[in-house]
């Protein structure tokens, strides 16, 4: 029983550590972070819902048209409620992306509604019997945390190889220097938001046919979340994924064997003890002044 709850976690802890990923992203280049994380998430698996089930497309297809709107959801994001306030070096980018997020999901509640839908897939059909002791999970369930590292290599290997990545990196080193060497400053901080609403997006896809779709989905993996980003570091691509697996582990863990009325209470308590000790997060480092 505990190794199929560690399992479960582990598929939702990659969940997790997707979403925070978004969060690295931005904050890596902008120093702020989208907070409507949870909406794109939701805006993910209601998309590909609506194309495959309600219009009948087939899935590959359904999953590629809900990533690209998630994506320019993110860039809707950045344009509406971050830019505005950044540019005048306000803050209230914090409340403006919140708002937005409850926005979209009162939205899509009007629309799509509030019964909850079941997204089928092929991955999620037959459970896999693992060994002789007779353990069933769905291919889907392993395919979530090799998804979600495979992403963390590959935002590794952008931000450290190639050209793009390099310039995300000069803009958050210095936002003045990369002007001047001819980086549009715009368009790499739109293009973090939409990498981040990306892969919240990508979240809800995987994670649609392992739950149920629904408007409010969104919301508590986007709190959790972004506490994973902070636990693991938010500055650490590998932290933050790390981060989330542990606390998919840590969550599955405390369900398993004291239920699911102390999951929440003792999951963030353990939050909460591990920042108080580390406030730099379990990977992160604390940050160099130069005087």
């Amino acid at each position: 029983m505990l190794a199929a709850a560690w399992i479960s976690g582990l598929g939702l802890g990659s969940m997790y550590g997707l979403m925070a990923l978004g969060f690295h992203v931005t904050w890596a280049v902008s120093a702020t972070v989208n907070f409507a994380q949870g909406s794109a998430m939701m805006l993910g698996a209601v998309f590909a819902f609506a194309f495959a089930q309600q219009l009948g497309w087939p899935l590959l297809p359904a999953i590629a048209a809900a990533l690209v709107l998630c994506a320019v959801y993110g860039l809707l994001v950045e344009l509406l409620a971050v830019r505005p306030f950044a540019r005048r070096h306000s803050e209230a980018w914090l409340m403006a992306t919140v708002a937005l997020g409850i926005v979209v999901d009162n939205l899509v509640l009007f629309t799509f509604g509030k019964e909850p839908r079941s997204l089928p897939s092929p991955l999620a059909v037959q459970p896999l019997r693992l060994g002789d002791s007779g353990l069933g999970v769905y291919p889907l369930e392993l395919l979530v945390p090799v998804v979600g590292f495979a992403l963390a290599a590959a935002l590794h290997h952008v931000s450290r190889r190639t050209r793009w990545g390099i310039a995300l990196l000069a803009v958050v080193q210095n936002r003045d220097a990369a002007r001047l060497m001819g980086i549009p400053i715009r368009r790499v901080v739109a293009a973090s938001f939409a990498v981040s609403a990306l892969f919240a997006g990508v979240a809800g896809v995987l994670i649609a046919p392992l739950a149920n779709v629904h408007a409010d989905m969104g919301t508590l993996f986007g709190l959790k979340a972004f506490a994973v980003a902070i636990l693991g570091g938010i500055g650490s691509a590998w932290g933050v994924m790390a981060a989330g697996v542990l606390f998919g582990l840590t969550e599955a863990t405390i369900t398993a064997t004291l239920g699911s009325g102390y999951t929440q209470i003792l999951s963030f308590a353990l939050v909460i003890a591990v920042l108080a000790l580390r406030p730099n997060g379990l990977f992160g480092r604390a940050a160099v002044h130069k005087v």
